[in-house]
């Protein structure tokens, strides 16, 4: 991956990055190792202070970041978080980071948080929603926000649209940017029984701003198949493939390794992120 050059406020390369968790925050301090860029989660910042920001701010002087938000709930028939957006904004402008990304999903109702990422009902009225909400946490960041589809394990009765559709529209009429999570395009294509493959199709490549890779956990002896989206293991050869196709329709783009659960050494994440490399190099010759 090359040796590591300091980066203040460039973009982020069509490379691939690492999420940093805490297990590895003391050793890129110690050692800088050759990683393009680094995401973390939005709201494990979001206090004024501490040590956490301490760290974050020694990292951010070196390498390219990106924000990526698990709690403003999108997707909420509850008014937005104007409170969680506020703090949002101020560490946007605080670590000036090259990307910021939520989930097109829902977790809080009544005020009460349910620390998941709930999947929306894709009908033409959640679409209206989320729409209007991405545009609004656009208009209060001053800047683009990409979307990410979820993984899921349930479907609703009265969808009127493929997943792919409602997403490929909310990024359209919303304006903004998309965060392909090709794991979780497979695992859902498992869960309810759609073809990876035309979802890929379906997507707005030119809007495709950052792509994530995590590995899922099957359960098995069930009556259906199922796939968790566990971030707890290496990428799936599965969800390799559908990355390269990814790749093969828009282009390089910057693409994360993450690993949430069950966290290895450095030096696996960083092997899995030589891997997507792999397929970076493969794909650049066609899009010179």
């Amino acid at each position: 991956m090359g040796e590591h050059k300091p980066r203040r406020q460039g973009p982020i390369p069509a490379a691939a990055g690492i999420g940093l968790r805490a297990p590895h925050v003391q050793r890129v301090l110690d050692e800088k190792p050759p990683v393009p860029w680094f995401e973390v989660h939005s709201e494990n910042f979001f206090a004024a202070g501490g040590a956490a920001h301490v760290a974050l701010e020694q990292i951010r002087a070196d390498y390219p970041l990106s924000l990526h938000g698990v709690g403003l709930s999108l997707g909420s028939s509850d008014a937005l978080d104007r409170d969680h957006l506020a703090t949002l904004s101020a560490l946007v402008r605080r670590y000036q980071p090259a990307l910021v990304s939520e989930h097109i999903c829902w977790g809080a109702i009544g005020g009460l948080h349910l620390n998941d990422l709930l999947p929306l009902p894709c009908t033409g009225e959640a679409l209206d929603l989320m729409v209007s909400r991405v545009q609004q946490v656009q208009e209060a960041l001053g800047r683009e926000l990409l979307v990410e589809n979820v993984s899921s394990y349930l479907s609703f009765r009265y969808a009127e649209m493929p997943e792919s559709a409602f997403v490929a529209a909310l990024v359209q009429r919303a304006g903004c940017g998309l965060l392909l999570d090709v794991n979780n395009v497979y695992v859902n294509s498992i869960n309810h029984g759609f073809d990876a493959h035309a979802y890929l199709r379906a997507m707005p490549h030119g809007a495709v701003r950052e792509i994530h890779l995590a590995g899922f956990t099957r359960k098995d002896r069930l009556p259906v198949p199922l796939l968790i989206d566990s971030h707890s293991r290496p990428v799936a050869p599965e969800v390799w493939a559908l990355y390269d196709e990814a790749l093969a329709l828009g282009g390089p783009k910057p693409t994360l390794i993450e690993w949430d659960q069950d966290i290895p050494e450095l030096e696996v994440l960083l092997a899995e992120a030589g891997r997507a490399e792999e397929s970076l190099d493969a794909c650049r010759p066609a899009f010179a």
